[in-house]
């Protein structure tokens, strides 16, 4: 299949370059102490991110729930072999109501299978510090939860704002970013205590949740590593690719990749642009990401839903983004595709074009 939807779950999310594959077939083939691959995992996390220290966990989904449960057990040992009974604990998870997104299950579900509770907060609760005071008095939350994402609904929050507030009424922040690594630095620097996210979206490693933080906090979520953290450790070949795939983001030439996406994504419109009913531009990704995606128009005598159906159907088949279809758009993100995936997609759209007549496909 050809995956232009970027790095979606249900498509296989990346492809890992090599060095990636070399490093988790090695640790395959081998032992190996986890404790001290989890040292080094944290080594690197902490030099990309900026942050005092990192780890490796199963997937960022399960980073959501032991964080959660870190700061609710404060890594105290008796406490974390109780969860996800939360008795004697704060189990109150603030979140904003515009955050609770849904990337194949809602965010507040991994909240509550750490034990915890979420409250949903609306604007004036979260940006005005005297109500949010009010909040904190009456529900003594372990943590308040922001989530970066171009899922998030409406206007987003300023994260940097919203931290500051939270950790001036003594609340700890957690951001679950799943597919912000190339912004980590970014939103370490907000004061959050942890931020998660996903090795496997643009980072391009295996199945791994990462974590990013202070040592304090990351070390309560190393603890639940004997208690609900047991189904969501991270395996030998999980931290070792993962590693590898740091490694790589830390030698990065960050302007060579923007560019050489820029001039890809810029010979994929042109192309595009050629064909009957279309027009395709560049579109910036919400969330400051630093690439752009192909955002192509159809014609209001063709019908882009057809067109992906089409697509879908097609050998091999591809896959794109489907958010903009009620305006008659398609969506496409061109990162991690190669120059004849791109020629396929344009054929294939010309062609299914060619064969409606044009008579609104």
């Amino acid at each position: 299949m050809i995956n232009a939807r970027g790095p979606f779950t249900p498509l296989g999310v990346s492809r890992s370059p090599a060095e990636v594959r070399e490093a988790v077939a090695e640790a395959l083939g081998g032992f190996a102490v986890i404790e001290d691959l989890q040292a080094a995992a944290s080594e690197h996390l902490a030099r990309v991110s900026g942050a005092e220290a990192g780890t490796i966990v199963h997937c960022a989904a399960a980073g959501i729930t032991l964080a959660v449960a870190g700061f609710m057990t404060s890594g105290d040992p008796a406490k974390a072999a109780r969860l996800p009974d939360p008795v004697g604990m704060r189990s109150i998870v603030l979140l904003p109501t515009r955050h609770e997104v849904n990337f194949g299950q809602p965010v507040s579900q991994p909240i509550r299978l750490a034990g915890a509770t979420p409250v949903f907060l609306d604007g004036p609760e979260l940006q005005d510090a005297g109500q949010f005071a009010q909040v904190v008095e009456r529900n003594r939350p372990a943590c308040l939860v922001l989530v970066s994402s171009r899922l998030t609904r409406g206007p987003d929050y300023d994260l940097r704002q919203l931290v500051q507030t939270a950790r001036s009424k003594g609340v700890p922040v957690v951001i679950d970013a799943a597919a912000q690594d190339f912004r980590i630095r970014e939103l370490v620097a907000t004061g959050a205590d942890l931020v998660i996210l996903s090795g496997q979206k643009y980072l391009q490693g295996p199945t791994a949740g990462l974590i990013a933080g202070t040592r304090a906090a990351v070390d309560a979520v190393r603890a639940q590593e004997k208690g609900i953290g047991r189904a969501m450790k991270a395996s030998k070949e999980a931290i070792a690719g993962t590693i590898a795939a740091l490694q790589i983001r830390e030698t990065l030439n960050m302007q060579g990749w923007r560019e050489e996406q820029d001039r890809k994504l810029a010979r994929f419109l042109n192309r595009l642009n050629k064909v009957s009913g279309l027009s395709a531009t560049a579109e910036a990704d919400p969330t400051g990401l630093p690439f752009s995606r192909a955002a192509v128009s159809v014609a209001p005598r063709l019908n882009a839903a057809a067109l992906v159906q089409g697509l879908r159907a097609g050998t091999p088949p591809v896959h794109v983004m489907e958010h903009q279809l009620g305006e008659n758009r398609i969506v496409l993100e061109t990162v991690e595709l190669m120059e004849r995936e791109l020629d396929m997609i344009v054929k294939r759209l010309s062609e299914l074009i060619g064969q409606s007549g044009g008579k609104g496909l």
